[in-house]
């Protein structure tokens, strides 16, 4: 076994552990259930057992490996690993959103002009929707998605870019804070970001229910409608398991976890935050400003 030092020359191996088993059951009885809801089946209990199950796992998992970051059994070695880990992770995410950013470029940019006849599309356009005009945003030809209002930029969405900002500097103060060897700071960074995370995911559904009820913005309100839906609320989705991982690093820094050298943890968390605010900063500008 590996030596408890930072230094040690060899990298940790954990016991055999049943978790990674666990997570697979879980993801899969959640998935499965989640495609029997869509379709009209009874698949509600099956999806409601792998969430309990996944959230089960990932507590008893991720507490394990707290023990044994806690306990000094990870080295250099494992923090590189952890750091390029991460890494991958945010590039993977990165590509996530690029992907849906490129869909609204596509019908945007390129897609939505044809089908008005720009270009060498002129006949198309004559042939299938000759009154149709490309105008953004749009429900489609024939107006298939109905009537509905878009999100203005200048109420919640401009709210909710401030409030993300204003998290992002609030992380940094803590990261600053936890480097002083500043407990109390660090917390109240930590706190304050929490804070902010979760009242922005609170707007963001009080948005999202006055595009539905009164300006009727829905799923179904064509390209626009779908685009809109789409990313933001993946970055919603985002932004709650953001909140979520800094809730548990705040809770383990008023614990006393943590030190000046060793807090990846929470540089992880950190890194993720901010990645979660240039999102952000992307959809206000091409979602709801332009």
């Amino acid at each position: 076994m590996a030596s408890s030092s930072n230094d040690a020359p060899h990298y940790y191996v954990p016991h055999q552990t049943i978790w990674p088993f666990m997570m697979s059951v879980g993801l899969t009885g959640l998935v499965l259930g989640f495609i029997h809801y869509l379709n009209g089946d009874s698949g509600t209990f099956l999806m409601l057992a792998g969430a309990g199950l996944l959230i089960y796992t990932l507590f008893r998992w991720f507490g394990e490996v707290i023990s044994e970051s806690e306990g000094r059994q990870y080295g250099k070695w494992e923090d590189g690993s952890f750091r390029l880990g991460m890494s991958w992770f945010i590039f993977s995410e990165v590509m996530f959103f690029a992907a849906f950013f490129g869909a609204l470029f596509y019908a945007r940019t390129l897609s939505v002009p044809w089908l008005g006849g720009a270009g060498e599309e002129a006949e198309t356009h004559n042939l299938l929707w000759n009154t149709y005009q490309a105008i953004w945003p749009t429900n489609g030809p024939a107006d298939v998605g109905g009537e509905f209002e878009a999100m203005p930029a200048w109420g919640l969405p401009a709210i909710n870019t401030l409030l993300l900002l204003s998290s992002g500097a609030t992380v940094t103060w803590a990261h600053h804070a936890l480097k002083a060897n500043n407990r109390q700071h660090l917390i109240y960074g930590l706190a304050a970001t929490v804070g902010l995370g979760f009242l922005f995911v609170i707007l963001q559904a009080v948005e999202y229910s006055h595009a539905y009820h009164e300006m009727n913005l829905t799923l179904h309100s064509g390209i626009y409608g779908s685009t809109f839906y789409m990313l933001t609320g993946f970055h919603g989705m985002h932004v709650t398991l953001g909140a979520i991982i800094l809730t548990v690093v705040l809770f383990r820094a008023i614990k006393g976890h943590f030190t000046p050298q060793n807090h990846f943890a929470f540089e992880a968390a950190a890194w993720y935050w901010h990645f979660v605010d240039v999102v952000w900063l992307g959809l206000f500008i091409f979602v709801y400003w332009l």
